[in-house]
């Protein structure tokens, strides 16, 4: 069992990274929450906590190993947690993770599947198993939520209430911060809250 690996951070991709240790380099699933942060520590060393996982049937003689990491070691609990939900796999757990461990663990304690249902992956059955099955077991997860990426600390008051706007109309947190940024850049002046989400919004819709 691989619970740990560090190396040096050479590759990363859409849900997976490449990270060198010694003379290997080992393919490593990762949960999407994590990309913008691992893109920016790339050539630096990084420990993942890893799940060693077989995917397939070995009644077909078709197994393929994987290797799942995580920055966090709580992470990886939620995670351990989260696909003993009926229907939800690996990787459907790690599409699904677009969000911090912490922000999902709350939406599970208060039982808000609308915030769930805004998750990829995850319909509106899906979303009412996850809280029927988890509500009251990630208690700890929703209590050491904290802003996850270094960018976030930057965002003024107005653009962090046009981001919860946005999260509040089911837009992911992380597609609503990149929303932001294309606002900023098509009018840098724009600072109040609601036009920030009317033109993030615009955005969304026009890119559909």
């Amino acid at each position: 069992m691989i619970s740990e690996i560090t190396g040096e951070l050479r590759r990363v991709q859409q849900d997976r990274v490449q990270l060198a240790c010694g003379s290997v380099t080992y393919e490593i699933l990762v949960p999407a929450s994590d990309i913008p942060e691992l893109q920016a520590a790339l050539g630096q060393q990084i420990t993942f906590h890893t799940i060693f996982d077989l995917e397939g049937d070995a009644t077909r003689g078709g197994l393929t190993p994987r290797l799942i990491g995580f920055l966090r070691s709580e992470d990886k609990r939620f995670f351990q947690l989260f696909i003993t939900v009926k229907g939800i796999g690996p990787k459907r757990a790690l599409r699904a993770l677009v969000e911090p461990t912490g922000q999902i663990a709350g939406a599970i304690e208060s039982k808000n599947t609308r915030f769930l249902v805004a998750l990829p992956e995850i319909g509106k059955r899906t979303a009412e198993q996850i809280v029927a099955e988890l509500a009251g077991k990630v208690t700890e997860f929703a209590l050491a939520s904290a802003p996850r990426h270094p960018a976030a600390a930057s965002h003024t008051m107005g653009e962090i209430e046009a981001i919860e706007g946005a999260v509040q109309l089911g837009i992911a947190r992380l597609e609503a911060e990149r929303l932001l940024d294309r606002a900023k850049q098509a009018d840098p002046q724009n600072a109040a809250p609601e036009s920030l989400l009317r033109e993030m919004l615009r955005l969304r819709s026009a890119r559909a």
